[in-house]
């Protein structure tokens, strides 16, 4: 992989120095998510692309050399003239290679409404007016870090809402493992991912996550996880020996919550006769709490089933909400097709049926890092204010086919809707305003001229994130 940060924009955006009218000297750009699947959008990511791509002298002679020549074979201009070598150089001998531009964006983890301002950049050097948009397409990928927050933290909404009809909303943190590090497209993905949901949850087996915390956030352990088998280590035994996998599933691991595949070729029986019957005063005894793992199915059918079977032989109790809840020594995870809206069937189709919400975590792959995209929550970047022979004017686009692609104008500030000594439980609505508003502006600089500025905490993220939800 290339570490060139001259390449990693845009083919088409190689061009563009030459293409703003003579004499632009300021362009500013901002970043929005113009609606989508949730109206409440945790904002995270940029800081990693702050630290892995733009902060330092991030452009090199070899750097420059290395694009020109490949950009001459790319855009099949053999003399040069389409790359802006002129433009990297003023920068590596004005800035010391680093970028002349300054972005300012909202604390990261900050809960804001769709359509409202995120981020905004904008260049320091007026003969660096082409530099904040080449850099679009880095900082556009900060839609997956929070969209992934944002999904998390909407099915941690759900989940939450049942446990305080049902049960004990305080074991909400290790209600949702993520199980999507085979199943994202990269390793980077993996960590962005698997580092945005920590930032609602706790349990993960995305250990690429963890480190992503660790290495950009100065988290030292984000996420936990338990001993848990996989359907390799139940059927290497065979069919004959599954009570003898299960078994030893309960000695090598004699204390401590572990986890275990029970599908692997009849779960009902599993339930009734392995767990519930052979193994079960083993699992009694055991210092320590067995959960179950349905794989296959209809979950909601599949789960209460399960439920009924291990209420029978480990028994339960009714809680103070009037629902029932398994003998602590057993509980349940469904880690098969959980999404947002099959969390809520779920959970749903448990209450309906006299069970507490606490007898069941979750865990989700695809479903939580991967089926989201750009359009998941509409994001979009467009440039609304350039500078010209030092005339300042509002730019923007309204597309006669596209109403809902209208963008903003001018420079923007971030501000609160609600006082500041709102009440802390519900997230402060926020308004994109322009900067004669006198209200403080809720973005602040966190990178200029390639350095960066705010250097956030994982856990000021999490706190942040945690506004509205509990």
């Amino acid at each position: 992989m290339h570490d060139n940060l001259l390449l990693r924009t845009d083919s088409y955006k190689f061009t563009h120095w030459n293409q703003y009218p003579p004499g632009t000297e300021t362009v500013y750009s901002y970043f929005e998510s113009r609606g989508g699947a949730y109206d409440q959008i945790a904002f995270f990511g940029l800081q990693y692309y702050l630290k892995r791509y733009l902060e330092g002298p991030v452009v090199t002679r070899d750097r420059i050399d290395e694009a020109d020549s490949l950009l001459r074979v790319h855009l099949n201009d053999p003399e040069g003239r389409y790359f802006n070598r002129a433009g990297w150089e003023h920068i590596l001998r004005h800035h010391n290679g680093r970028l002349p531009v300054v972005l300012r964006a909202v604390p990261e983890g900050t809960v804001v409404g769709n359509r409202q301002v995120l981020m905004t950049i904008e260049n320091t050097d007026p003969l660096c007016y082409w530099l904040p948009n080449y850099l679009e397409t880095l900082l556009v990928q900060t839609w997956y870090g929070t969209t992934v927050a944002t999904q998390s933290r909407a099915m941690k909404r759900v989940i939450l809402d049942y446990l305080r009809k049902t049960g004990d909303p305080s074991v909400v943190n290790f209600t949702l493992h993520d199980f999507g590090f085979r199943g994202v497209s990269s390793v980077e993905t993996a960590g962005m991912g698997g580092a945005a949901h920590l930032i609602n949850f706790r349990g993960t087996d995305t250990f690429e996550g963890v480190m992503f915390a660790r290495q950009y956030y100065h988290e030292p352990m984000a996420g936990y996880s338990i001993p848990a088998a996989e359907h390799s280590t139940i059927t290497a035994w065979g069919p004959d020996h599954e009570a003898d996998a299960m078994r030893h599933m309960l000695d090598a691991y004699p204390d401590g919550t572990i986890a275990c595949v029970s599908d692997s070729f009849d779960i009902f029986h599993a339930c009734r006769e392995i767990w519930g019957t052979e193994l079960r005063e083993k699992v009694l005894r055991r210092d320590g709490r067995l959960v179950v793992r349905p794989d296959s199915g209809d979950p909601p059918t599949v789960l209460l089933e399960v439920l009924e079977i291990l209420g029978q032989r480990f028994g339960y109790e009714i809680n103070a909400k009037g629902y029932r809840v398994l003998c602590p020594k057993v509980r349940v995870i469904q880690g098969d097709a959980i999404d947002y809206k099959m969390i809520g069937r779920i959970l749903a189709a448990l209450e309906s049926r006299g069970w507490s919400a606490e007898n069941l975590a979750f865990g989700s792959g695809g479903g939580l890092l991967q089926r989201v995209n750009r359009d998941t929550l509409e994001f979009a970047f467009k440039s609304s204010f350039v500078r010209i022979h030092g005339t300042d004017h509002d730019i923007f686009k309204k597309p006669v086919t596209g109403l809902d692609k209208i963008s903003k104008r001018g420079r923007m500030k971030l501000v609160r809707k609600t006082a500041p000594e709102a009440d802390a439980t519900s997230p402060p609505q926020y308004e994109t305003v322009g900067p004669e508003d006198p209200r403080p502006d809720e973005m602040v600089e966190v990178f200029r001229d390639g350095r960066l500025l705010v250097d956030q905490t994982f856990e000021s993220i999490r706190k942040r994130a945690a506004i509205g939800v509990y």
